[in-house]
């Protein structure tokens, strides 16, 4: 029987929860590095014991830490960044008239061939890439030398780029997200990179429908249709079918199209999920229901998934990185809130239960299915 493994990033350490095919019984492991920010915890797909994890600071920085035997024990892989094969730890300058700050790392990306080469993506808006499992890091940086970078405004949230996409039909390909500039898309494997925002509209832009500026959350991709990717944006749900070339609206009859996460199941690639929330200003449910929506034409229709979840007076929220999803016959989905809930449902979302009622704010959720 296979055996899942839920990954959880926190604002006071990570956690590591086991559990058989079952998934009613979960052993809980952690936190590990408790008192740290965990912003992102992610397992290998070419090695099941080995994980990355991104491990932060305002006091002592950014720390890489990895593991080889599934999350009992860690070492720092690496506590520095290159930049022009020189180490720098805070700000660097690269002779533009505006420094680029190194903040902190958003997302870790593993290769899906390669359990040594990991992509990082980065506050301020810049990609990473390891081929040594963390030992050094250089960046890819045709990325942010993208002449559209000096209009790259910070989100809220800071300027990060948090969402890496490796496309598993061509190694080359690669789309990624950046709050607030939009999606990108390399096909020469991160030399040069195209701006894919054609049909996003943000109103708070000058021009609406500007080339880059648009703040998007989070996009998500089914591994069988890698031409197909879903965004959840600063307001508005998109699709594209055409490898982001453009993008059409697919919101419908949500209560909100205002969200940070979305996914999509392991098994049908149309079927989509979100968790909307009320507004840029309001960070909680709707009407303080905590409902996770589920699409499964591609974003036409959507359905409340209410079984197990609090219908009243919740107004947690659900980061753009707290949702995933495992690779059983009846997919799992799972999510993790500010409120320190993390939420699991064994049968693609109809009934929900509680795995972790009191955890710090989670920042992240991922899954390894194992053997």
């Amino acid at each position: 029987m296979s055996k899942v493994r839920l990954l959880v990033g926190t604002r006071k350490g990570a956690f590591v929860l086991n559990s058989d095919g079952k998934r009613d019984k979960w052993k809980i492991s952690g936190p590990i590095f408790g008192g740290w920010s965990m912003y992102h915890i992610k397992g290998s797909p070419a090695d099941p014991n080995r994980l990355y994890a991104s491990q932060t600071s305002d006091w002592f920085g950014q720390i890489i830490q990895r593991s080889d035997d599934g999350g009992k024990t860690w070492e720092p892989a690496s506590n520095q960044f290159k930049y022009k094969g020189k180490m720098a730890k805070h700000q660097w300058y690269d002779g533009t008239p505006h420094p680029w700050e190194f903040k902190r790392v958003w997302h870790l990306e593993p290769s899906l061939t390669d359990p040594d080469t990991v992509y990082a993506g980065v506050e301020d808006a810049a990609l990473f890439r390891t081929t040594d499992g963390g030992k050094s890091w250089e960046e890819l940086s045709g990325l942010r030398r993208h002449k559209s970078g000096p209009r790259w405004t910070p989100g809220a949230g800071g300027m990060g780029l948090h969402t890496i996409l490796l496309d598993p039909a061509n190694p080359q390909r690669m789309y990624i997200a950046i709050s607030a500039a939009g999606a990108f898309r390399t096909d020469d494997g991160g030399k040069t990179w195209k701006p894919i925002n054609k049909g996003l509209r943000s109103n708070f832009l000058p021009d609406p429908t500007a080339e880059v500026g648009h703040c998007v959350h989070r996009i998500a991709m089914h591994p069988s249709r890698p031409d197909v990717l879903y965004m959840q944006k600063h307001w508005d749900v998109m699709r594209t079918d055409n490898a982001g070339e453009s993008w059409t609206e697919v919101s419908g009859n949500l209560p909100s199209d205002f969200g940070f996460p979305i996914d999509v199941h392991a098994h049908e690639p149309q079927t989509i999920y979100v968790v909307p929330i009320k507004s840029d200003s309001e960070h909680y449910p709707p009407d303080g229901k905590l409902r996770v929506f589920r699409s499964r034409n591609g974003g036409r229709e959507w359905q409340a998934l209410t079984k197990g979840l609090p219908q009243r007076d919740c107004y947690v929220n659900v980061l753009r990185d707290a949702m995933a999803v495992d690779q059983l016959d009846s997919c799992g989905i799972y999510f993790g809130t500010t409120g320190g809930q993390v939420y699991g449902s064994r049968d693609s979302g109809n009934s929900w239960e509680c795995i972790v009622h009191d955890f710090p704010a989670v920042l992240s959720v991922e899954v390894q299915t194992l053997p």
